[in-house]
């Protein structure tokens, strides 16, 4: 399957397409060469007596040095305060950078497959640290909490080069967007104490009204299943699960199939910074795990982030669901919609990154483009220009394209490309669908049409699907019809015009957030992220997120001296 061509010994192969495909394709395109993401396993290999594997062959000087595949041993679970070997069943974890030699995922790790038993375990050893909000975790002080979570914060820092490492390796992220994604969070972590410590200040002002005075305060729900993605898997997961530890709940985190060992390495800072059963991890598969947890009745939040067939079926497995409270960042399919007054070159260099960083694979990419019919021909000329000129590789090397971690995602966007062919659209950039191993080249689909699938299935990778439109109308017609609510994208210089104004008043009902000639993004984290529809259940943000994982509580009485001097002892002890 490959054909190998090193230009020296120790440099990165250059593998061409495989034979079949490097031929003048149906539509009349030539296929070219492209750098695709195989390792020569030779090139790896143990350098160190502690058993430390380095890639330590000669690389060229302009070339960024590899970065070491790690070996992460997953065999072990976070229980009740207690990192425990597994002895259990275990999955190998590979990466979707291939061996050059068999044509095979490199395994770069372990994974613990827990199976019902330690799943009520370790939901049990959550329900009793929370004790029904009497547990030391939840009774601790603001402060005391905040005290906890800032020292594993440093110890997390610790691991800030093996988390980055795994990053790349095992979802493919690229050395710059690994590394932001770990400062992200911490970021993220420091931005949330502050705020908590100033809601907490806040909380113990007295307000009085009708001869009432109290405060007002939050508390914290009870236990959290928290079901982080793939895509983000720490930062994503860390935005849900550091609030709500904050206010005192406590957590059983299912430890993702995929992107997971960044997980296993954060093992130690958990056991050693927080009490017994605050955080509790279950790794394995989530069919066989979950159920019987929703079923137990002994989960009060619902932190997920993944498909919202999952979100459904794991609600109904609760006996009063009715009590559960949701946070939910589901499927998304982010419409661009490109109008006739654009700039189109601004339009272009937003959807270039809003289609292709990451692969695509994020819930804010722009996942259809709606173009105006008097600057589509000179819209997919630029887009495809811009998408044929980004470099595909290794996540070390300097790139925009890397490997998609999913397995069969390949073949799945394929299946995409060939249904919208079979309708009537052509892949019209040069490299658009030329795969190998575990990547694939992004694909520019125009024209598409509602007989496709890719008009209405979240895509979640490289498959860039265009639509010219002659009016808002047909805009507004898709997204009446669509189940998703994420975000828009509206590309104008004019946005009082009357197309412009009615795509507008459309988009402000139907998705959460309307970004102005700007790509779809979550950022900055100030901002409420959520969604309608089937896209998203909560708000997330700074504050959010500590209102999303707690209730009110007041504390009252009439308001006389006394009881106001007693309200100010008892809020003065949060």
């Amino acid at each position: 399957f490959f054909a190998a061509h090193l230009h020296s010994l120790g440099t990165m192969a250059t593998i061409p397409f495989p034979k079949d495909q490097s031929v003048t394709l149906r539509d009349g395109r030539k296929s070219s060469s492209v750098n695709f993401p195989v390792v020569d396993t030779t090139k790896l290999s143990c350098d160190c007596s502690n058993g430390d594997c380095v890639y330590f062959s000669a690389v060229d000087s302009s070339s960024d040095q590899p970065v070491p595949k790690p070996n992460v041993d997953g065999n072990k679970f976070l229980v009740d305060g207690e990192v425990r070997p597994w002895t259990g069943e275990s999955a190998d974890v590979t990466s979707p950078i291939m061996d050059i030699n068999t044509g095979c995922r490199i395994k770069i790790g372990t994974l613990a497959q827990m199976g019902q038993k330690e799943a009520m375990e370790a939901v049990t050893a959550a329900t009793n640290a929370f004790d029904h909000g009497l547990g030391e975790w939840p009774q601790m002080t603001v402060a005391q909490r905040c005290a906890a979570i800032t020292q594993l914060v440093d110890e997390l820092k610790k691991k800030r080069d093996d988390i980055v490492q795994v990053l790349q390796w095992e979802i493919c992220k690229t050395t710059a967007d690994a590394a932001k994604e770990f400062d992200r969070t911490m970021d993220y972590i420091d931005m949330t104490i502050a705020t908590l410590n100033t809601m907490n200040d806040k909380s113990k002002e007295l307000i009085e009204n009708g001869g009432v005075a109290g405060a007002v305060n939050r508390g914290p729900v009870g236990v959290m299943l928290c079901m982080g993605p793939f895509n983000y898997p720490f930062n994503e997961t860390y935005c849900q699960f550091i609030p709500s530890l904050l206010m005192g709940n406590t957590v059983l985190m299912k430890i993702p199939t995929t992107g997971g060992l960044a997980h296993v390495l954060t093992m130690e800072a958990y056991a050693k910074c927080l009490p017994k059963g605050v955080v509790n991890y279950v790794s394995g598969s989530g069919r066989l795990t979950m159920p019987p947890v929703m079923e137990s009745g002994m989960i009060d939040i619902l932190a997920f982030i993944g498909g919202s067939k999952a979100a459904d079926a794991l609600i109904k497995c609760h006996p009063t669901p009715h009590k559960l409270k949701l946070c939910l960042g589901m499927d998304a399919k982010n419409v661009g919609v490109v109008m006739a007054d654009a700039n189109v070159d601004g339009a272009v260099a937003e959807a270039l990154l809003g289609s292709t960083n990451y692969n695509g694979q994020r819930c804010t990419a722009l996942k259809i483009l709606f173009v105006h019919k008097n600057v589509v021909d000179e819209f997919n000329k630029k887009l495809c220009d811009g998408v044929d000129k980004l470099e595909a590789g290794l996540p070390w090397q300097k790139v925009a394209i890397t490997p998609l971690p999913e397995p069969d995602k390949v073949a799945y966007l394929e299946g995409l490309i060939s249904d919208a062919k079979a309708n009537g659209a052509s892949v019209i950039n040069q490299k658009g669908g030329k795969s190998n191993g575990c990547l694939m080249f992004p694909a520019v689909l125009y024209p598409v049409n509602k007989h496709m699938r890719v008009w209405s299935e979240e895509q979640f990778g490289p498959v860039i699907p265009v639509y010219p439109f002659d009016d808002v109308s047909e805009v507004v017609d898709w997204m009446k019809s669509s189940i998703f609510g994420q975000q828009g994208a509206i590309f104008t210089t004019d946005i009082s015009s009357p197309q412009s104004s009615k795509l507008l008043a459309a988009m402000t009902a139907c998705v959460s957030r309307v970004n102005i000639n700007t790509q779809c993004s979550r950022s900055p984290d100030v901002f409420p992220f959520t969604g309608r529809n089937s896209s998203g259940n909560g708000t997330l943000s700074v504050d959010e997120a500590l209102k999303v994982f707690s209730v009110d509580t007041v504390t009252a009485g009439k308001a006389n001296p006394v009881n106001k001097d007693l309200l100010k002892q008892a809020v003065n002890t949060r």
